[in-house]
């Protein structure tokens, strides 16, 4: 679906500058700390770091599993994807702000308009828009679950083996699945109220994104390089695969990631800026409170 994507988009007029927008950068942007800190966001969720899924999908393989390689197959083959989708994304993008007679940049989305909005507009230029809509969206179902997959297998995985001896034994654990499946969903219920794109602004900035990820990343860097120890873990991982990593890794782990994600968190307090969705959420709260606002 991504491939007809892109391919549907390159052809489509204004698509040159949106490919232009995506790959030639604003270097003014980089004094932004707004933009490490959503570049940051994008990286843990991309790779899903710092959030204990590699860690408990991995648990399962096997003592002498080579997971120096497949981690470096993960960022390739994660990398190499997204690059592949902006293509997609901006060269519909670039269609639009043509359409429009407008710069590209009043046209970008973030967040949810990203899915429901850039994606499906180029998937209504193709024939038979309403059958691609539905593998459009089909795609985005089975995509959303997946992430679901991973995320309730981490959280219970990480709950289980606290006390294995309790959860392994009967249907205990599938009861455990479904005892956090059911408390997901009584969280999303409030997503889908008139509200809950506010709601979801507010958890998704403030909850799962951003400053907590970055407090994730130093306390995990700081625990496993400074309290565990990078020469012990390197030890483990030599045991496992019958070599060393490079050391980079090892400096990165001890130096760079805790300095870096710190300096990020001090620059960016989460009551610096709003989401965009979140201010647009906010104005309209703020007109309907007023009696000018009120429409009868």
């Amino acid at each position: 679906m991504l491939v007809v994507l892109l391919i549907r988009g390159v052809t489509l007029p204004g698509a040159y500058d949106g490919i232009k927008f995506y790959l030639y950068p604003d270097p003014s942007r980089l004094n932004d700390p707004q933009v490490w800190m959503d570049a940051g966001t994008q990286i843990f969720y991309s790779y899903a770091i710092c959030i204990g899924c590699l860690t408990a999908l991995g648990s399962y393989n096997k003592y002498n599993n080579n997971c120096y390689k497949d981690c470096v197959y993960l960022c390739l083959l994660n990398s190499g994807t997204s690059f592949v989708a902006g293509f997609a994304i901006f060269s519909a993008l670039g269609f639009m702000a043509y359409e429009q007679k407008t710069h590209i940049s009043k046209v970008a989305e973030s967040g949810p308009g990203l899915a429901f909005i850039a994606y499906p507009r180029a998937v209504a230029m193709m024939p038979l828009p309403q059958l691609w809509s539905i593998f459009f969206f089909i795609m985005i179902i089975l995509l959303g679950l997946d992430s679901e997959f991973v995320g309730l297998e981490a959280l219970a995985t990480a709950i289980s083996d606290m006390k294995p001896s309790f959860f392994h034994v009967g249907h205990r654990r599938k009861l455990l699945l479904l005892a956090i499946s059911v408390f997901g969903f009584l969280i999303g219920l409030v997503m889908v109220t008139e509200g809950g794109l506010y709601i979801f602004q507010v958890f998704d900035y403030y909850a799962c994104s951003g400053m907590t990820l970055l407090l994730f990343a130093i306390l995990q860097s700081v625990c496993v390089g400074w309290v565990y120890g990078a020469d012990r873990f390197y030890d483990n991982i030599e045991d496992m695969i019958g070599y060393r990593p490079l050391p980079l890794i090892k400096y990165c782990l001890k130096y760079v990631t805790p300095v870096v994600c710190m300096r990020i968190s001090i620059l960016c307090t989460p009551t610096e800026d709003h989401p965009k969705s979140e201010k647009k959420v906010l104005e309209l709260l703020d007109l309907n409170a007023s009696p000018d606002g009120i429409v009868s």
